[in-house]
């Protein structure tokens, strides 16, 4: 038997129990439009934008030192597993908003050679800097850059993202050698080269896919990353692609994968597979290739073992490819020049990469 005392009057539960209810109404009207969202509300997935996480750290950089030695052939990187990224969603098709360019892209070498030479911290070379910036904002990528200093000398790379999703580093070099070392005439070993081929192609194939992108249909953060300090290397005690190190040894983010071009613009173009580059990711892009009917310029057999702005990030356990024609007979001499590049050669590399960009499938 309970014990009446111990019950409060029933008036007081009538009161206390209209209070409870007219709270209870207020707390819902005040947390309702904060904390639930209308079916036609727009939610951010968890592989949205990207965030304000920084490309590089920002403790004070090291001067790069050589994780290898410049012509020395390394060991093929083909022990790395597949990731989704050598996959290919079919049906094969560029985007419904814009084709890539040729003409266009051939352009883009133009605007770079007008300015000369362009080697590491020279003052074309900050200006063709300055010039990638510009375009890649037009186009509407978020633009960031990372400064490094090597043996006094100022370098800058320079990223353009864009898209959602596992990151994809998609590279070129934009400096050019500061003497024609190569070059059949000893009398000009000594003078700079313009590097319309080795340079200029690479920028304005990522330039182009930078216009032409459909970042709706990319399932992946692209990084569109132009590289300074790579064509030094050997010259004043120097080695190749500084700024593709230095960028691989702050990078905060682990990339998928990267796919460098180089060198893409040879009239006779013939690229082959390369030693130091991820197999199965290079299939898989060659794949695209041949579907596109570019199978007699993409050739799915190995030729040479390159040292380029590609193995610092395969050195770090991150699938890279090199396309790249090093069959290339002006390769760092003052005969590197427009005439050598080819509108259709600069098309099929881009129109390649952006059917095989926009077709992957998301992670």
């Amino acid at each position: 038997m309970s014990d009446p005392s111990r019950h409060p009057p029933a008036h007081y539960l009538v009161t206390w129990s209209v209070l409870g209810l007219i709270a209870l109404a207020v707390a819902i009207f005040l947390v309702w439009p904060d904390n639930f969202t209308s079916p036609n509300s727009s939610v951010v997935s968890s592989q949205g934008p990207a965030t304000t996480e920084p490309l590089v750290s920002t403790a004070a950089s090291p001067a790069p030192t050589e994780t290898f030695t410049p012509g020395l052939t390394l060991t093929p990187v083909v022990s790395l597993s597949v990731t989704p990224v050598t996959e290919v969603a079919t049906p094969l098709s560029a985007s419904a908003t814009s084709h890539f360019d040729g003409t266009q892209a051939y352009q883009f070498v133009l605007e770079q050679l007008a300015l000369g030479p362009r080697p590491v911290g020279s003052t074309a070379g900050w200006k063709t800097g300055d010039y990638i910036i510009r375009q890649l904002e037009e186009f509407g990528w978020e633009v960031s850059t990372q400064e490094f200093i090597y043996k006094g000398v100022k370098g800058r790379n320079i990223i353009g993202k864009g898209g959602s999703g596992p990151i994809l580093i998609l590279g070129a070099h934009y400096d050019t050698r500061p003497a024609a070392d190569q070059d059949p005439d000893p009398a000009k070993r000594d003078e700079p080269i313009l590097g319309a081929n080795d340079g200029a192609s690479g920028v304005a194939v990522l330039l182009e896919l930078a216009r032409v992108l459909d970042r709706s249909a990319l399932k992946r953060e692209v990084w569109l990353t132009f590289f300074d300090a790579e064509d030094r290397g050997q010259l004043d005690g120097w080695p190749f692609s500084v700024g593709a190190m230095e960028m691989a040894r702050w990078l905060t983010r682990h990339p998928e994968a990267m796919v460098l071009v180089d060198m893409i613009g040879d009239a006779d173009q013939q690229i082959y597979f390369e030693h130091n580059s991820h197999p199965k990711l290079a299939a898989a892009i060659w794949k695209v290739a041949k579907s596109l009917g570019y199978e007699e310029h993409f050739i799915p057999q190995f030729k040479y073992t390159i040292i380029d702005d590609h193995l610092p990030f395969a050195q770090r356990g991150i699938p890279a490819v090199d396309i790249i024609d090093f069959d290339y007979p002006y390769w760092h001499t003052i005969q590197d020049t427009a005439d050598k590049v080819s509108t259709a050669s600069l098309e099929r590399v881009g129109h390649t990469l952006q059917v095989w960009l926009e077709s992957l499938p998301a992670k």
